[in-house]
């Protein structure tokens, strides 16, 4: 496929131009006189210099890469459709769609953008998160820096000790078995080939509790609606975890809260200065 310049750099500045900076979580100001988003916000939601968004906006600069125009219809809100022309424009082949795929859908964005004050994550059916709030990244890190198996939580249950600090201990014997049963139902769902039976293969031979587990053919464990996190530097918290989910896309939207007044309610407060200096240093 050849790249179009002149329809990409076009269809780029129209949907730049229909967006707000309210409609990406992104503060109006006073002096806004461009029409939607300027470039170098565009950019910065994108994860890419403004110097190279721009040139693309003029028709200028090297073909971008697949990885490139994954993130700029992420960070221009596209829809599925939006998303497929956009790559055809930049002449490559749209992504596949559904379990697969990573492409955030807009109506969940609009959602995730407006969480400022909680912990609140998006997740695909393995346990990848794609996207974090500041105060989610203070309570576990950042679970997005993983790459390979390791994105998936479940991966990293079983894998990575650390993992299980941020969980407390009365809390592990229950979270392996859900693990592993939310796994084989995955499997069982997308098939031998997929993305679940092949990360299904590498626990089964790297890990022997899994493989102990994986054998009590358990189905249908449900999570539980309170989560019980240990902080390093506030200890344990009881945080109510609301769940919407994208049916396409397989993902979910996972918002954690406390109850007023509780414990745990003024341990997100601190939590929120915690992230915070985290940010800044």
């Amino acid at each position: 496929m050849v790249i179009d310049r002149s329809g990409l750099a076009e269809f780029l500045r129209r949907r730049r131009e229909a967006l707000q900076p309210e409609d990406v979580g992104l503060p109006r100001g006073r002096r806004r006189r461009t029409n939607g988003l300027r470039r170098e916000e565009v950019a910065a939601l994108c994860h890419m210099s403004t110097d190279y968004y721009a040139r693309m906006e003029r028709e200028r600069g090297p073909q971008p890469s697949e990885q490139m125009i994954a993130s700029i219809a992420q960070g221009l809100h596209l829809s599925l459709d939006e998303r497929d022309h956009l790559f055809r424009l930049a002449g490559h082949n749209p992504p596949a769609r559904g379990a697969a795929g990573e492409h955030i859908s807009p109506g969940m964005l609009r959602i995730f953008d407006r969480l400022h004050d909680t912990p609140a994550e998006i997740v695909t059916e393995l346990g990848e998160t794609l996207r974090q709030t500041e105060l989610s990244v203070a309570l576990t890190g950042d679970l997005t820096a993983y790459s390979g198996p390791a994105r998936s939580l479940g991966y990293r249950w079983f894998t990575d000790p650390d993992t299980r600090r941020l969980y407390a201990s009365d809390e592990h014997h229950f979270l392996t078995r859900l693990f592993v049963a939310g796994l084989r139902g995955v499997v069982t769902l997308r098939g031998p080939d997929s993305r679940a039976a092949h990360l299904t293969d590498r626990l089964l031979a790297e890990s022997d509790e899994f493989r102990e587990v994986w054998n009590d053919h358990e189905v249908g464990v449900q999570p539980r609606e309170v989560k019980h996190f240990v902080h390093p530097d506030l200890g344990a918290m009881e945080l109510t975890c609301q769940t919407l989910v994208d049916p396409r896309q397989s993902h979910l939207l996972m918002v954690y809260t406390a109850i007023p007044g509780s414990e745990s309610y003024e341990k997100l407060q601190m939590l929120s200065v915690i992230g915070a200096q985290t940010l800044r240093q």
